[in-house]
């Protein structure tokens, strides 16, 4: 069930990135939407499927995103190994955590597009980058995720809870 509930998820985050949000001209620091799902995965998940998750959702976006290939794939997997490391060291439901881990992976992203501009297109594209789109980027960044996880969470437990009521309500429709 769980897998249910983060492929519909994810297939909102990816239509609310690349439908809804490029129509909006007064929001031109969006971030990429997917880092959210990657975080409550990475937080709250322990099962050994979250990396092959991962590796498809950083597939997908790699494909939709025009950028070289496994931008997105490494971006969700260093994020992914950042958390699961300092998952054990902190306490991970602190607010203050989930911020941090914010932030980080949001500069972990804009590092590797940075990095990947460089590679493509020498030093002289980086002196042509425009920073304060990138800085912009990572301040929604870290208010947008650290929400975004918050309201992930309240959906994933009104899923399985919808998901018990109806377990429970086809068991006794069927016992007696």
């Amino acid at each position: 069930m769980n897998f249910i509930f983060f492929f519909f998820f994810t297939l909102f985050l990816l239509i609310i990135q690349t439908v809804v949000i490029p129509n909006f001209s007064w929001f031109p620091y969006a971030f990429d939407l997917m880092i959210i799902n990657v975080l409550y995965l990475s937080l709250f998940s322990l099962r050994c499927w979250v990396p092959f998750y991962l590796i498809i959702i950083g597939s997908i976006m790699d494909s939709l995103s025009g950028s070289p290939f496994f931008l997105y794939t490494t971006a969700y997997l260093c994020v992914y190994l950042i958390v699961f490391f300092l998952r054990r060291l902190v306490f991970q439901r602190s607010a203050i955590f989930i911020f941090i881990v914010s932030l980080t992976s949001a500069c972990i992203y804009q590092g590797l597009v940075i990095f990947t501009v460089f590679l493509l297109q020498g030093h002289k594209a980086i002196a042509a980058t425009d920073y304060r789109l990138c800085i912009g980027q990572v301040i929604w960044a870290v208010v947008g995720i650290p929400t975004g996880v918050w309201f992930m969470g309240i959906m994933h437990q009104n899923f399985l809870h919808a998901v018990k009521q109806s377990c429970r309500h086809m068991a006794r429709k069927y016992r007696g």
